[in-house]
């Protein structure tokens, strides 16, 4: 059944383009008005389901002094505004999300990533091995064994090799082939380096 077939069968309560009701019986009920009462108003703003009815010229009247927030305080008036602005469907709070960022890793304050949690990155001008500049795992074993940091240049790290030479080179120590390995592995070391882009 359509909608229109509908209101041609029950034509009770259908109102025209001005809003007065077509089937209306009612008595203006305004006060010593004897004319049919086709249009409705609510009695109250707190009541909105039960009507006054009245003529057209009532109804105007009526309409024209209509407060819905007569009677409201301020305050009232002003919860009513913010309700309004979210169709008085008020949003539940959320939290904060990166507070609870910084709880998933165990963190409450933020700041705190600036202290003992803080990630170590001493810096280019640290001293301590492997914090200059990434180096390739060969690199990275050849300054081990030349007992030298990855933050000196390229000469810093001769003077380290020939140092070990020194010490090492059975021609400096009467002969002694004990430490011939050790010796391999020094040199091995600064081949490694010697031909490097990594130093200066």
């Amino acid at each position: 059944m359509s909608v229109s077939s509908a209101k041609k069968k029950n034509p009770r309560g259908r109102r025209g383009m001005s809003g007065a009701s077509e089937t209306s019986t009612r008595v203006c009920d305004h006060e010593g008005c004897d004319k049919p009462g086709k249009y409705r108003a609510p009695k109250a703003p707190d009541v909105l389901d039960d009507f006054f009815w009245f003529c057209q010229e009532h109804v105007r009247e009526y309409n024209l002094k209509w407060n819905f927030f007569d009677g409201t305080t301020e305050a009232e008036l002003n919860a009513q505004k913010s309700k309004d602005r979210v169709w008085e469907r008020e949003t539940k709070p959320m939290g904060d999300p990166e507070a609870r960022a910084w709880a998933r890793l165990g963190i409450e304050d933020p700041h705190q990533v600036l202290g003992s949690n803080a990630t170590q990155n001493p810096g280019r001008n640290s001293t301590s091995v492997g914090a200059g500049h990434r180096l390739p795992p060969t690199e990275r074993r050849a300054i081990e064994i030349l007992e030298a940091k990855d933050s000196w240049t390229k000469a810093e790290v001769r003077k380290a090799y020939k140092k070990l030479i020194k010490v090492l080179h059975p021609d400096m120590n009467g002969g002694d082939r004990s430490q011939e390995e050790q010796l391999q592995e020094v040199v091995w070391a600064w081949d490694q380096i010697k031909d490097s882009r990594n130093f200066k």
